[in-house]
């Protein structure tokens, strides 16, 4: 990926459940980059049919602007799972997420669900299970023969399944976390951090996502449209941030630069990999807004 030209705003990832047409029609004027409807947790079992009917019809109605749109599946081994794939695969979604995988095999059996769907569908995972933690690196290395481009950590399916206490530090998962952003970066996989589960306090939600932020995620999962503005403040350049970068790229560009490796800018030692972040700085700073 060229982080010049190709760099893709997921800072906020919101979830709506896909039976809620009130949700759906208010999301399409939200300033979300990525608009997940959802027909697992947030959906009864006897609206789950329902919900994926709708879900393929407001996908294919539109109105979501530049956002990518992904449809939330139940798993292949729920009565359900089959048939949201079949659906999501004949839809216009940009993507299928997926849950609770654990191993590649995993990810082979939802890339081969997807046989048919267009081209552009990927495949999205949730990482949300004890395998799946253990499994981190030959997860991520599925994206070079698969669909699969991005990872959504699942925090509060995680800490049930380990019987975790989660508190507001998420010093439990924090290992997780490191880990997980490594995998996905060395395949070149996006990476959303966990939903904050506090949706009134937007100081508690503030703390998670610079901490989200801090750890390297390209964003975070949201539960609530209140928490879209704050998500893409903490995950786009600071003006500071941004003009750093622009002296970078102006540093390197000098004639009497032309070849180094590492000069001085501004009184700091920059190196080519900090033009390269640099670069990608100036591309996040085009969606600031």
């Amino acid at each position: 990926m060229n982080a010049t030209t190709d760099y893709l705003p997921r800072r906020s990832v919101l979830y709506l459940p896909a039976s809620n047409a009130r949700a759906i029609e208010k999301a399409r004027g939200l300033a979300a980059d990525v608009v997940i409807l959802d027909l697992e947790d947030a959906v009864a079992p006897d609206a789950k049919d329902q919900a994926r009917e709708a879900a393929v019809a407001a996908v294919a109605e539109g109105g979501f602007a530049a956002r990518e749109v992904a449809i939330r599946a139940n798993g292949l081994d729920t009565e359900w799972g089959a048939r949201d794939l079949e659906a999501i695969a004949g839809s216009t979604a940009d993507a299928a997420l997926v849950p609770k995988i654990g191993t590649p095999d995993d990810i082979s059996r939802y890339n081969a669900a997807l046989a048919n769907a267009h081209p552009g569908m990927q495949l999205w995972a949730m990482i949300e299970t004890c395998r799946a933690v253990g499994n981190l690196d030959a997860l991520a290395a599925m994206a070079a023969t698969t669909r699969l481009s991005l990872w959504v950590l699942g925090l509060n399916d995680l800490a049930k399944e380990m019987r975790a206490q989660a508190t507001p530090d998420r010093a439990v998962f924090q290992p997780i976390l490191s880990l997980a952003v490594c995998a996905a970066r060395a395949n070149d996989v996006t990476v959303i951090d966990g939903v904050c589960n506090e949706f009134r306090d937007l100081e508690v939600f503030r703390a998670e996502a610079e901490q989200g932020a801090l750890f390297g995620f390209d964003g975070k999962s949201l539960i609530h449209p209140a928490q879209v503005e704050v998500c893409n403040r903490v995950f786009s350049p600071s003006d500071d941030e941004v003009a750093w970068a622009r002296a970078v790229i102006a540093a390197f560009a000098s004639p009497e630069n032309a070849g180094k490796g590492a000069i001085q800018v501004e009184g700091k030692m920059a190196e080519l990999l900090h033009l390269e972040q640099a670069r990608r700085t100036l591309a996040m700073a085009q969606h600031k807004d």
